[in-house]
Order: structure tokens, then sequence, then C-alpha cells
């Protein structure tokens, strides 16, 4: 059997007979159908790979070739800080933004967002993350929640620490921030970026369990709205500037896509190797 039966659509009847079902559909939508020729592409480059050095390092290779090229993107969005002083483009928008946010502010209000960002942070997205891994891992008796997750987390991970050492931006002034004070570097922004991976992938193992439209787009929500406040609260806080988020934001998304489409590419390499063993 050639690669072209990675790309067109399965044979439902052997669909419903693989003992790895759940993990290839959405809804009624088969992940391991690539619609697109760039994504038809990529699987003819992940087969190719692993007649090589076998499915997993192929997607491994992949993934590792994809992460560099996010990492390099992290770097390369220095070059966008070099407008912070001149104030051009959405950076002029950090200071009016930060003083609606103090006009916003309460003592309760305070109370209570400094509560919430806590939960994206270095204690509490760790302990959330693990508690929902945990329930996954035990639940479908797989090792897929903890090896997305934590590749996810160590991606995330990585461009924070690459971000901040490279752009080395200053925090909002102290006198405009609810303490407690952060120190380190503004960009970009930790919570925001972990955010949205770990909010994105976490919805994305459990759409993929979910046989309810209204339970999935429920689920979604749940992660868009989460990431969203998340990046919101490090502004109002006075934390971050609102360019911090949103660069945090579209690099959580870039990792975030590039994690899901690699376990994707495993799904047909892995059903390709099925299909051939039972042809």
């Amino acid at each position: 059997m050639g690669h072209a039966a990675l790309v067109h659509r399965p044979d439902l009847a052997a669909l419903a007979r693989s003992a790895h079902v759940d993990d290839r559909l959405v809804g009624l939508r088969d992940l391991t159908v690539w619609q697109t020729r760039g994504g038809r592409a990529l699987v003819r480059c992940a087969a190719g790979l692993a007649g090589v050095l076998g499915p997993h390092l192929a997607v491994l290779a992949l993934l590792v070739v994809a992460g560099g090229f996010v990492v390099a993107l992290t770097g390369a969005s220095a070059e966008l800080y070099e407008q912070v002083g001149a104030g051009e483009g959405v950076v002029a928008f950090d200071r009016p933004v930060l003083e609606v946010m103090l006009q916003l502010r309460s003592e309760k209000a305070n109370t209570v967002i400094s509560a919430y960002t806590d939960l994206g942070g270095p204690v509490g997205m760790p302990v959330l993350t693990g508690l929902a891994v945990l329930a996954m891992t035990l639940a479908w008796r797989q090792w897929t929640p903890l090896v997305l997750v934590v590749v996810a987390a160590a991606g995330s991970l990585l461009m924070t620490v690459v971000g901040k050492a490279l752009v080395d931006r200053v925090r909002p002034p102290m006198a405009d921030a609810v303490p407690p004070y952060e120190q380190s570097a503004a960009f970009p922004s930790g919570h925001a970026l972990n955010a949205v991976v770990l909010a994105g992938v976490l919805a994305y193992l459990l759409v993929r369990r979910q046989h309810r439209a209204w339970v999935r787009a429920t689920t979604l929500a749940v992660a868009v709205a989460f990431a969203f406040t998340m990046g919101l609260s490090r502004v109002y806080l006075g934390h971050h500037w609102l360019t911090d988020v949103l660069v945090a934001w579209t690099l959580g998304l870039a990792w975030l896509t590039v994690v899901v489409v690699a376990h994707r590419l495993w799904l047909t390499v892995r059903q390709h190797h099925e299909e051939r063993a039972t042809s």
C-alpha cells in the first residue's frame, strides 16, 4: 500500500473496526484525512521518514524541526520591539490601555483577578494541568495526554525563556502595578502563552472523546475564554503591556498548531502501518 492511502478517506467499516477509532475522530471528522495540499505533502514527508526512521522518530524529527522554527520566530519577534522606543504600531496602545485598566480597578476586583491570574502562574498552571492529565491518562489508559502536554509545555517554556532573554523588555512601572510585583522581563507574557498552549492542548485531547457537538463547542469556548481572560488579567494588574500579551497569544497559537499537526501526523502514520499489517 503506497503513501496515497494516507491522504484518501478510509473505508468507514474499517474505521469502525479500528482499535484506535477514538483517537482519530473529532465528531465525524477523521483526523487522518488531510484536505489541503500542504497537509498531504506533510503526510508524504512523514511517511517517507517513517520508512527510514520508524513512525515515532519520524514524527519526532518533524516536531523538532517545526519547534525550532517556532522558537526562531520567538527570537525574530524581538525585532518588533525595536519600535517600542518610538511608540509605533500597536505598541502605541500599550500606555493608553494600561490607563484604562487603572480606571477600572477596585480593591475587590484586584483581589479576585490576582487570585485568578495565579491559576496561570508557575504553580497554579502545572497543578491544574497535571490533575487534568492524570485524570485523562487513568480514564483512557493511554500515555497520549501525558506525552502531548509535556511536549506542549516544554515548547511553551522554551519560547518564554528565549523571548525574555532576547528582548529583556521592562514591565510597566511598579506604581501602576498591583502587588505582588514581577521581577522577570516583560516579553512575552508567560501566563498568556502557557494559557493558550496548555488550555488548547487539553481542549484538543478532550474534544476527541466528546461525541456531542455542543459539548465540544463548550470545551473549546472554555479554553478560548481562559486564555483570553488570563492574558487580559496580566494587563489589568499592570504586570504586562498589551503587546506582551498579544505576541504571547500569537506565539502560543503557533506552537499549539505545531503540536496538534504533529499528533495528527502520528495518527496518520500509525493508521498506515495498521492497514499494512492487516492487508
